[in-house]
């Protein structure tokens, strides 16, 4: 049915006095509207670049036929996949302490939503995040109905957001967090982004700093908790473990999620490493595995693709799989938490190394991890290096294993003294569900 301007600027929030959405909000709504028709062919378009799943695509349009079960559901969302993993605890306190309760999961990458068919429970379901159009946000909502959603770090969709707050929804904003540019782009729009943040009725921001900010904004800032800190350790196929570490020579040296640019850099520093180990090196997308692979023998590595050859013997073992990472930090004598050697990625999640262990090494670009990166240098937990330095950083662990690992310790201990706060914050969210 075709909406009328009136349409466009009803009111938005059930609760609180009546207001008119703000013009930017109302300008959102009627561009995002106007270019409704144009979705199904940009994302044949994704999808054909591999950065969508082809066979899901209606999922991306709320026009999947998946079931809703009967009963209660709770929607949780997480952009990618360190969010969407740290929405796994909640998830399995949904599963123990409110058994009738579904867990709707969604997720907007397809390296999360593989990882998530892997972890989920059974009684979870998961949907890629429709796009945010006001026909996709309506039936989105209208399908699934949920009677609470939690969005993780800055998740903050307009269509969405005002489609469940006006069907009663409530809302949760979890580990919230904005980057300098989002801040500084909803500082522009302070009457748009004071009356989405009103809608919701719990935030938990992920540090003081986050909290100032949603605070400037408008916000209503009940405390500050970051799942990330909650998350189990990553599993691990206790076969495989074993093989794997029977097979190498001595504990391999990990490269974890490297982005286009970080290969290069991490290739040349193990090529001039004086003692060199076995090295793993896990791209954050693993289908550069060739491209990768092909580097490595440019530099006169030998390298071979975990994903044909899972029992090559190789200078650089490409891990061009999903779902191992549990396996590569438990192995490694040392790592290093790639996405931070090069601008505009923003670094990736040091937590994992940490509670399994694994001593870090990372690069200077950490913006969307400061806060933990910040606590762990703090802690002496990590190795803040450079492009230029990697090498040298990554001999001296190789070189002093016990320091290395005595950094490591500190690390663990640094989020497991987080961990509390975590648990807290799943706690504040359960008294949500109703």
């Amino acid at each position: 049915m075709a909406r009328t301007l009136a349409d466009w600027r009803r009111p938005t929030w059930s609760d609180g006095p009546r207001v008119i959405r703000p013009g930017a909000l109302n300008l959102y709504r009627a561009t995002t509207g106007l270019a409704e028709p144009l979705v199904p062919a940009l994302l044949a378009s994704r999808a054909r670049k591999g950065k969508e799943d082809p066979a899901r695509l209606a999922e991306r349009l709320a026009k999947a036929p998946t079931p809703r079960p009967d009963g209660p559901l709770v929607w949780l969302h997480g952009a990618s996949v360190g969010e969407s993993l740290s929405i796994l605890p909640l998830v399995e306190r949904l599963r123990v302490e409110r058994p009738e309760v579904t867990a709707l999961v969604t997720s907007g990458t397809t390296t999360s939503a593989a990882l998530l068919a892997q972890r989920l429970p059974p009684c979870a379901i998961h949907q890629y995040l429709p796009v945010d159009t006001p026909g996709a946000a309506r039936r989105f909502i209208a399908r699934w109905t949920p009677s609470l959603a939690v969005f993780v770090e800055s998740e903050l969709w307009p269509n969405l957001l005002l489609e469940a707050k006006a069907a009663g929804t409530r809302l949760a904003l979890v580990s919230a967090k904005l980057s300098d540019r989002s801040f500084a782009g909803w500082l522009k729009r302070p009457a748009a982004a004071r009356q989405l943040l009103t809608g919701f009725d719990l935030i938990l921001a992920q540090d003081a700093r986050a909290r100032e900010r949603f605070e400037t904004l408008g916000g209503r800032v009940a405390g500050e908790a970051d799942l990330k800190f909650g998350a189990a350790p990553l599993p691990v196929d206790e076969v495989a473990l074993a093989i794997e570490r029977a097979r190498f020579s001595r504990p391999p040296l990990l490269i974890a999620s490297t982005h286009p640019g970080e290969d290069e850099i991490t290739l040349d520093a193990i090529a001039a490493l004086p003692d060199r180990p076995p090295v793993v090196l896990a791209p954050r997308h693993v289908e550069r595995g060739p491209t990768i692979a092909e580097l490595a023998r440019a530099r006169g590595l030998s390298a071979a693709l975990r994903g044909q050859a899972p029992d090559a013997i190789a200078d650089v073992r490409v891990a061009d799989t999903l779902g191992e990472m549990g396996l590569w930090f438990r192995l490694a004598a040392t790592s290093v938490i790639a996405g931070s050697l090069v601008p505009d990625i923003g670094g990736h999640n040091p937590l994992e190394a940490a509670r399994l262990n694994c001593p870090a090494i990372t690069g200077p670009f950490v913006e969307n991890w400061a806060s933990a990166f910040a606590g762990l240098e703090a802690a002496d937990g990590v190795v803040m290096t450079t492009p230029a330095a990697l090498r040298d950083s990554l001999a001296a662990d190789l070189a002093a294993p016990d320091r290395a690992r005595a950094r490591a310790a500190r690390a663990r201990a640094f989020v497991d003294a987080r961990d509390a706060e975590a648990r807290a914050g799943l706690s504040r969210i359960l008294e949500l569900v109703p």
